[in-house]
């Protein structure tokens, strides 16, 4: 399972990603118990996310207006979605199909993404709102909801593909925090006996997947990572639930 930690974090990180979607599939394919396999996702996501997010907006990537608008209300959304227990078939069905649909969006619609064409700013009301909607997923689902927020800026023109990927980074540090915060004040933050050794592989695998993406990787690459990375998630967690 640390192998697969680590991939998945390198993976994930290369593209602005704490990779909890990707660390919940491993856990599920090994019967992690849901309570135990959010925590520990959301705490990879912390060291994850925040080296990818280091790396990113150290070289230049970070547009301000595309983080901290959504962060302003994600946070406290994203500590109510902490409280929050919903069944595993549920959790699992609500998060596949929003990973499937934004994977197939980021693959074969519009592929040259916002290049060439004026970037848009969101508006305040818009982006307050959004944050609101991703901070409870994020809560609920045990993930950062930058896997959210990113194909977001794409598909509506708001930024390019680093500019997502610096954003997205922060908004999962930060809302990964306020889940765990959330998680804590409800009783249901939980770690395994492999825990620290998950989180010290993931945060390796971060350090290295983001400096590939901020040095080597072309936008339009990312674009497509990002696409086949949502897909293979969803892929995992159908191997897990179907098996």
């Amino acid at each position: 399972m640390g192998g697969l930690v680590f991939s998945i974090a390198f993976l994930y990180a290369s593209v602005g990603f704490g990779g909890a979607s990707g660390y919940l599939a491993v856990m599920s394919l090994f019967e992690v118990p849901a309570p135990i396999a959010a925590s520990t996702a959301l705490s990879l996501n912390v060291v994850v996310a925040g080296a990818a997010f280091a790396n990113y907006a150290r070289h230049g990537h970070l547009r301000q207006r595309l983080l901290w608008p959504f962060v302003f209300t994600s946070i406290p959304a994203a500590f109510l979605g902490g409280t929050l227990n919903i069944g595993q078939l549920t959790y699992q069905i609500l998060l596949n199909a929003v990973l499937f649909y934004l994977g197939l969006r980021l693959l074969f619609a519009d592929n040259q993404g916002p290049s060439g064409r004026p970037l848009k700013t969101p508006s305040w009301s818009l982006a307050l709102t959004s944050g609101v909607i991703l901070g409870l997923l994020s809560g609920m689902l045990g993930i950062g909801g930058g896997i959210f927020l990113s194909p977001l800026i794409l598909l509506a023109g708001w930024g390019d593909t680093k500019q997502a990927a610096a954003s997205s980074a922060g908004f999962i540090l930060l809302n990964s925090v306020g889940g765990l915060a959330g998680r804590a004040w409800s009783g249901t933050l939980q770690y395994g006996p492999l825990g620290g050794i998950l989180i010290l592989l993931g945060l390796a695998g971060g350090l290295a997947g983001s400096y590939l993406g901020v040095r080597y990787l072309s936008r339009q690459t990312i674009r497509r990572i990002l696409g086949v990375v949502m897909l293979i998630a969803v892929a995992w967690f159908l191997v897990g639930w179907l098996g």
